[in-house]
């Protein structure tokens, strides 16, 4: 029995779900997403809430029930709220800008990182150490700023580096001398 997967979603005012063969469509007001999901796994919409059901206890399908229910209620969610990560540049003399479409960084190399917008997402720079990156998709919310991330991963000697905005970076003692 899968929890996640039995777990009712409840639609928020103004969004609709629909499905057509295998595609799962969510329009909000935030915008609209579609998702290729697995044939195997039924949902009932009755007044606000939806409810899935899988059509075997086959292991794989078990593991569908779940990851489709948190998906769809990802897609809710996202043409509802949206979502946002939040990334700080910690180190001397990193820092980002916005310039016209692009991203870009200055994080201790001897040229600065640029990232061209994503048409699906915003990204926000309201301070020199601070890139706000948000839109409807959490994958590709995700996927971006684990890209503009892994451009300086926080390093564990001095904590310099970019990461999430509550990311705690275990720190190690350097060598000692004598």
């Amino acid at each position: 029995m899968s929890r996640i997967g039995n777990k009712t979603l409840t639609l928020p005012a103004g969004v609709e779900l629909s499905r057509e063969g295998d595609v799962v469509t969510v329009k909000g007001p935030k915008g609209e997403l579609s998702r290729e999901v697995s044939s195997e796994i039924a949902f009932t919409i009755e007044g606000n809430d939806v409810n899935f059901t899988r059509s075997s206890d086959d292991g794989k399908i078990k593991a569908l029930h779940g990851t489709t229910r948190a998906n769809v209620a990802n897609m809710v969610e996202g043409v509802s709220e949206g979502f946002k990560k939040t990334l700080k540049l910690v180190g001397v003399g990193y820092r980002a800008a916005k310039q016209g479409n692009k991203l870009v960084l200055n994080v201790g190399y001897s040229h600065p990182v640029e990232f061209e917008d994503r048409t699906e997402m915003t990204v926000e720079v309201p301070d020199s150490v601070t890139v706000v990156i948000s839109g409807i998709s959490k994958q590709k919310v995700g996927d971006f700023a684990a890209e503009i991330r892994a451009v300086r991963s926080p390093e564990p000697y001095k904590g310099k580096g970019i990461r999430y905005e509550n990311e705690y970076v275990a720190r190690k003692e350097g060598k000692t001398g004598k």
